[in-house]
């Protein structure tokens, strides 16, 4: 079995069949998911899947792109529901920065000062970080060591496949593989994989982003979790079932609500 620890559910994309996703991904032997708190908007929704579907989990958080929306005492009101298993999406996003170095400043600072937020209220909350790493890796990696973020651990999402970060296994974090390892151009990304270790290998979808080949150009959804494992097997010379063993119990042990119920 499989469980996509990253798939945005919540999103608008899903509202009109999210019923038809679910089954297709139960019929693809996809076991639960964890709906990342990236957009407060869309928690509540979140929320309310959770309650419909025993496998939803999901996490309070603001993705960088959002760091000047961060509420956390909006945030808090979620906190305590049975199925909130993380903090995050959280983190630095350099990616798309203003010109003016001004504004690029203040950006970046603003980005820094929520993602450090974030790691304290999932210190205070216990429960370990979702973060987002894209062209940051530096200041990421400062400000997860500079504020013991390993006391709860985490999963790094999209982190660029810097080598840099792979130090960070040591420090209680993951790495979630999605759909990106499947494209032609994820030579970094293949390279890196070998050098994570094992038992720090998640699967994630970043529905409905970045979605597998041979599906590109279509909406992602978590069915297609099965192209990432089967890639992971391929490259890794493992086979596809110790594959899907190996991220479950990894997930099991980074999300220890899971253990209960899977």
């Amino acid at each position: 079995m499989i469980i996509d620890t990253h798939v945005h559910l919540d999103d608008d994309r899903y509202i009109d069949d999210v019923e038809d996703v679910l089954k297709r991904a139960q019929s693809a032997n996809i076991t639960a998911h964890i709906i990342p708190g990236a957009d407060p908007k869309h928690l509540e929704r979140a929320v309310e899947l959770c309650n419909k579907h025993a496998n939803i989990y999901f996490s309070i958080g603001v993705h960088p792109y959002d760091a000047q929306n961060y509420d956390e005492e909006y945030l808090l009101k979620f906190a305590t529901h049975k199925k909130c298993i993380a903090v995050g999406e959280c983190g630095l996003d350099y990616f798309r920065l203003p010109d003016d170095e001004t504004e690029k400043r203040d950006v970046i600072e603003k980005q820094k000062e929520v993602f450090i937020l974030q790691i304290e209220l999932a210190k205070r909350l216990n429960k370990p970080l979702i973060i987002h790493i894209r062209d940051a890796s530096s200041d990421s990696k400062e400000i997860l060591l500079k504020y013991g973020a390993g006391e709860v651990g985490g999963v790094l999402h999209c982190f660029n496949a810097d080598e840099q970060l792979l130090s960070l296994a040591e420090e209680n974090f993951y790495f979630g593989i999605g759909g990106v390892l499947t494209f032609k151009n994820a030579r970094k990304l293949v390279q890196v994989l070998p050098h994570i270790p094992k038992d720090k290998l998640l699967i994630e979808t970043d529905a409905p982003y970045l979605t597998p080949h041979p599906h590109r150009g279509e909406r992602n959804e978590p069915a297609y979790t099965t192209f990432v494992a089967k890639k992971i097997s391929d490259l890794l010379e493992i086979p596809l079932e110790k594959v899907e063993n190996i991220t479950t119990s990894n997930a099991k042990e980074l999300f220890r609500e899971l253990k209960e119920v899977l």
